[in-house]
C-alpha cells in the first residue's frame, strides 16, 4: 500500500513539473516573439505579425523605468574645415550583436569624464580620419517632465587641434 502511495506522489510531481516546464517553454516563446517581432521578424517577412499584448504590460517595459527630471547624452562632433559635424553614435558604437543597443543604453555617456579623453581621442582618429578635430559634449534636458524643448549643450573636452 505504501509503494502505491509513492508511485502516486512521484507520478504527480513528474506531471506538475511537466506541465511547469511546458508553460516555461511556451511563455518564453512567447516572450522571444515579441521582443525580436517588430525589430527582426517584420522587415524578414515584410508584413505585419500578431501582437500577443496580453502578457505583457501595457506600456512596454518602459513603464517599469522612472523617468526623473532631467535626461543627459553624450553627442560626439567632428570639425572639418572649421564646421562641426554631429557624427552618429551607432558609427562610434559599432556592435554586431543582435537585440542589444549601446546608444539606446547610453554607453555613450562613459567617455564623458575627461581621462577618457586619452583613450577616446586616439579611438575617433583612428575611426574617423577625415575630421580635424573632435568635440565631446554633454547634452542635457534639465527639465525634461515640464519643458520637454529645453536643452542645453556643453563642451566637456576638445580632440585634436
Amino acid at each position: 500500500m505504501a509503494d502505491r502511495r509513492e508511485a502516486n506522489v512521484d507520478m504527480n510531481t513528474r506531471q506538475r513539473n511537466t506541465v511547469i516546464s511546458v508553460f516555461v517553454i511556451l511563455w518564453l516563446a512567447v516572450f522571444y516573439y515579441e521582443s525580436t517581432a517588430a525589430y527582426y521578424l517584420q522587415p524578414l517577412f515584410k508584413r505585419a505579425l500578431p501582437r500577443m499584448r496580453f502578457l505583457f504590460p501595457p506600456a512596454g517595459w518602459i513603464m517599469f523605468y522612472n523617468v526623473g527630471e532631467n535626461f543627459g547624452h553624450a553627442q560626439v562632433y567632428g570639425v572639418k574645415d572649421g564646421l562641426p559635424q554631429p557624427i552618429d553614435p551607432h558609427q562610434i558604437l559599432q556592435t554586431r550583436a543582435v537585440g542589444y543597443d549601446n546608444i539606446h543604453r547610453n554607453a555613450m555617456l562613459s567617455v564623458l569624464p575627461s581621462d577618457m579623453a586619452q583613450s577616446f581621442c586616439p579611438f575617433l582618429k583612428r575611426k574617423f580620419p577625415y575630421f580635424q578635430k573632435f568635440l565631446v559634449t554633454y547634452v542635457e534636458y534639465p527639465h525634461l517632465t515640464h519643458e520637454p524643448l529645453e536643452r542645453t549643450e556643453t563642451v566637456v573636452y576638445t580632440c585634436g587641434g
